[in-house]
């Protein structure tokens, strides 16, 4: 007799998870607060829909925290096994410039939706809309708000995809928590992760550089560095290279109330390569103009030497030099939590075992971004999250059940 899984949420963890499972073994539901699945899935597709990223297995692991939980997932379900597996379902895929992986350019985000949705029906996934899960029943069933009704579903199985803290017009709320806190599960507070980051910019600056973007450069934190662009904001900076010091610059806000992240504005040019460049005679030309020639730095670029240096450090050229390689930002907080791309926090790893299962509730489980991990943005939180559907499947296709208690 087939045992019933109820999936809460419908996000990339819970849609995967539901593609893997054995439709000859479960009876699976996946149930949805909103009207329509993968809120979440289509947002994050209209700023560029990257599935994946193609680094090396190391490299690809490397890149989240904490890694030991994504050496044995990612192993298992790669980022060339995801890009298999979309292939299957008629979702072509590509690697571009940036080495992100894309859909192929005539494929849009709903159309991937659609597709694994396809996919679903064919494993005859039955999913309800509108069905808010509120908490449990005195039997231990689930119970969900209907409109203005309640029900109370009984499952063998229950996983929990409900998201973690950000976007809340997607239905990424965090409700969820004090309904799991109540239980005895240990909650992490939910923090902002690939956010933007506040910076008090003086108005001239902001006049000439607001809405700009600084192209090839490296940022660095607490000995992490990367190369890539930011965007300067009226409240700061963001943009994918400042996004994967996240944890750095978190830690840094925690320990001191802020945060030092230090500028390279001419990542391809050693310190030596750059002090050569600026102290070369210049001839009639102004200062600006010689180090704009000489570093080929665009106006953007010098806008904000100027405005961490002073006047006088500015016209020293053995101070510009050292800038120009280690300028220091300093980031007073984070953008607000519903503005973030991800969160970290919500389920404490340590509150689950080795195959997502509740230790507080045996026979339940907990997948995707309500789990307490972060990840850079550039395919690496949906890989993620992939992932762990995928393994969640495989471990119920295959393991001894019991009871919940």
């Amino acid at each position: 007799m087939k045992k019933s899984i109820a999936i809460i949420g419908s996000g990339p963890a819970a849609l995967m998870l539901a593609a893997k499972l054995d439709p000859e073994k479960f009876k699976v539901t996946i149930y949805e607060k909103n009207q329509a699945a993968g809120r979440k899935f289509l947002v994050a597709g209209k700023g560029g829909f990257n599935l994946t990223h193609s680094d090396p297995a190391k490299d690809l692991i490397d890149k989240y925290t904490p890694s030991a939980l994504f050496d044995q997932l990612i192993h298992s379900f790669s980022n060339t096994d995801l890009r298999d597996w979309f292939a299957s379902i008629g979702i072509p895929t590509f690697i571009g410039s940036s080495k992100r992986v894309f859909p192929t350019k005539e494929i849009k985000p709903i159309d991937v939706l659609t597709a694994i949705l396809n996919e679903l029906k064919k494993k005859e996934v039955t999913i309800h809309y509108s069905h808010e899960w509120i908490g449990w029943t005195k039997n231990k069933e689930l119970r969900f708000q209907k409109s203005k009704e309640e029900i109370a579903v009984a499952a063998d199985i229950t996983v929990f995809a409900l998201g973690g803290g950000s976007w809340k017009v997607t239905g990424s709320d965090g409700s969820w928590t004090p309904i799991f806190a109540e239980k005895g599960i240990d909650i992490l507070p939910f923090q902002a992760s690939n956010c933007a980051f506040n910076i008090k910019w003086t108005q001239p600056f902001l006049d000439q550089a607001e809405g700009k973007a600084l192209k090839n450069i490296a940022f660095s934190a607490l000995g992490k560095e990367k190369k890539g662009e930011a965007v300067i904001t009226q409240t700061g900076i963001e943009g994918g290279a400042i996004y994967a010091l996240s944890q750095q610059i978190r830690k840094q806000i925690a320990e001191k109330g802020s945060a030092e992240v230090l500028l390279d504005l001419k990542p391809a040019f050693s310190l030596a390569e750059v002090k050569n460049k600026v102290e070369g005679g210049r001839g009639t030309k102004s200062w600006t103009k010689h180090l704009e020639d000489q570093l080929r730095l665009d106006k953007i670029k010098i806008a904000i030497l100027k405005e961490i240096l002073s006047k006088d450090d500015f016209m020293i050229p053995a101070r510009v030099a050292e800038k120009i390689k280690k300028l220091p930002l300093h980031i007073h907080s984070l953008a607000p939590l519903d503005e973030a791309i991800s969160t970290v926090g919500g389920v404490s790893l340590q509150a689950i075992d080795s195959h997502f299962q509740l230790k507080a509730l045996p026979g339940n489980y907990v997948i995707g971004e309500m789990l307490d991990w972060d990840a850079p943005t550039g395919g690496y939180l949906l890989q993620g999250c992939f992932s762990m559907g995928n393994a969640l499947g495989k471990h119920l296709n295959t393991s001894v059940f019991y009871p919940k208690v």
